[in-house]
C-alpha cells in the first residue's frame, strides 16, 4: 500500500477559494479582463475551470490583503499572456527589491523545483478587481 493510499489530503484535489466582497463586480473582471466564464454558480459562488482546476470566487465580507499570491497559472509563453491581459486592461505589478526586478512586467526568478526539470521560472503578478494577488508564471528550461 502506497502512503498516499490512506491520506485523504493525498488522494484530495486542491481547490482554490478566492473572497470577493463584491461578486458581480468580480465577475465581470474575470470575464473582461481574465476571458474566463464561470462553469458552476451557487448563491455566493461563482466556479472557473482551467486546464483540470478549478477555483471558486466566494462572496465574503473580508477584504484580501493582496500582500502575496494567492492563485497563478502556468503558461507556456509569459510574454504572450502578459500581452493579452494588458490589451484587455490588467495591470501587472512592478516589483524592485533585492533579486527580483519586474522588466515590462515581468520578473527572472533563479531556480525552480527539481520536479518541473526547469532550471527556472518567469513571473508577473496582477490584481483583481477585489484586490486579490495572482500570478503567471513560466518554467525557464
Amino acid at each position: 500500500m502506497n502512503a498516499d493510499d490512506s491520506n485523504a489530503l493525498a488522494r484530495g484535489r486542491v481547490a482554490t477559494r478566492l473572497p470577493a466582497q463584491d461578486l458581480d463586480r468580480a465577475r465581470r473582471f474575470y470575464s473582461e479582463a481574465l476571458g474566463l466564464e464561470p462553469i458552476d454558480e451557487r448563491p455566493g459562488g461563482l466556479l472557473y475551470r482551467c486546464g483540470g482546476a478549478d477555483f471558486a470566487l466566494f462572496r465574503s465580507a473580508g477584504a484580501s490583503p493582496g500582500s502575496f499570491t494567492q492563485m497563478g497559472w502556468e503558461v507556456d509563453d509569459i510574454e504572450a499572456a502578459v500581452a493579452e491581459l494588458e490589451r484587455r486592461g490588467v495591470v501587472f505589478e512592478e516589483v524592485d527589491l533585492p533579486g527580483l526586478r519586474t522588466k515590462n512586467g515581468i520578473v527572472e526568478i533563479e531556480g525552480n523545483y527539481p520536479s518541473k526539470g526547469a532550471r527556472g521560472e518567469r513571473g508577473a503578478w496582477f490584481r483583481d478587481s477585489e484586490g486579490n494577488m495572482l500570478g503567471i508564471g513560466e518554467p525557464v528550461f
